[in-house]
């Protein structure tokens, strides 16, 4: 594919991206950001993140797929006995997520949520679930406080990440322990994406297993308090790349952009991690995009930077793919900060 026809099939697999709300995602908007990496890397860039997107990129209709596949999975009595939470702290996707699954259940089983107020379980719906830490701050004071003495909690999401969905369970799993109530949680998704560090060499996020001999790239790994672990590249093709070369092409150059990021800040947060807003190493790492939104969990390559900002500030200083919509006026944003 020549270097324009790269543009437009970007272009034409994210174009719902924000739809209404900024500038179109069209092929002018992916050779702006793509400009901003050297030219010898532009094109096979463009290749890998073709590739990739076509993968990752959860647009609208794909979403109103998943939640129509979820709903098939049930009969409608089932449906009935169900109570949906409308409990998010911050921001509004639960309520988008729950006006897509209530579109979906008028047109497989002929009604909508406004019949399932059953008492049988409760249902928690997410788009995807990253570090997990948006579930567990919605549901443990739910648990602790208005949750019934005796439920089946059903946590649905259409992607999780392993590690946050880990750490998501055992959280709760405690709250209802120290509650005393007797809460059984169920949790469904459509995909998982592997990101546990003992099973880094199959994971499906960007993950180097090799290093850039660069300065930054060592200057920023001897500031951290543990060691950055590699994966191992010998491991089985990846599923979510289009070959070994190019997610080592990927995670290089995102990897690269985001120190290059990072360095515009005079105080970055220890979170701002080069591949994402994450703990640990060099970052999250994940590749999932919604049309609703870009997490801070994604590089900081896909989201950072707000060229309407004046030319003197440092968000003027990189062109975003995909402008972030946050209820942080800080812009730095928390785990999982999908508004």
């Amino acid at each position: 594919m020549s270097y324009d026809d790269l543009l437009v099939s970007i272009a034409e697999t994210i174009k719902d991206y924000r739809e209404g709300e900024i500038e179109p995602r069209n092929e002018q908007c992916v050779d702006r950001w793509v400009q901003q990496f050297e030219s010898a890397v532009r094109r096979p860039l463009l290749v890998e993140l073709d590739w990739v997107f076509k993968q990752t990129y959860l647009s609208r209709a794909a979403l109103v797929r998943a939640f129509t596949a979820l709903v098939k999975k049930n009969s409608p009595v089932y449906w009935k006995n169900t109570h949906f939470l409308q409990i998010q702290q911050n921001g509004n996707s639960q309520n988008e997520m729950l006006s897509l699954l209530n579109a979906a259940m008028l047109d497989v089983h002929g009604f909508d949520l406004g019949a399932c107020v059953g008492g049988e379980r409760y249902m928690y719906l997410d788009d995807i679930s990253f570090t997990g830490n948006r579930i567990t701050n919605d549901l443990i004071p739910w648990i602790k406080q208005d949750a019934p003495k005796e439920t089946e909690l059903c946590i649905a999401s259409v992607v999780r990440h392993s590690f946050g969905a880990y750490q998501a369970h055992q959280k709760l799993e405690d709250a209802v322990k120290q509650s005393g109530k007797s809460i059984h949680i169920d949790w469904r998704y459509s995909k998982e994406m592997e990101n546990r560090k003992t099973y880094r060499d199959d994971s499906d996020v960007l993950w180097p297993s090799v290093l850039p001999g660069d300065v930054f790239v060592q200057e920023y790994l001897s500031a951290q308090k543990y060691p950055f672990e590699p994966r191992n590249a010998a491991s089985p093709p990846p599923r979510y790349f289009s070959s070994e070369e190019g997610r080592q092409l990927l995670e290089r150059e995102m990897l690269l952009a985001g120190l290059q990021i990072r360095s515009f800040c005079q105080n970055p947060k220890e979170i701002m991690r080069p591949l994402g807003y994450g703990p640990f190493g060099l970052g999250f790492g994940s590749t999932w995009v919604t049309y609703r939104n870009c997490p801070n969990n994604a590089p900081l390559a896909f989201w950072w930077g707000d060229p309407d900002y004046p030319t003197n500030h440092p968000f003027s200083r990189w062109y975003p793919l995909f402008p972030r919509k946050t209820y942080d006026t800080t812009n730095e944003g928390v785990f999982d900060d999908f508004a």
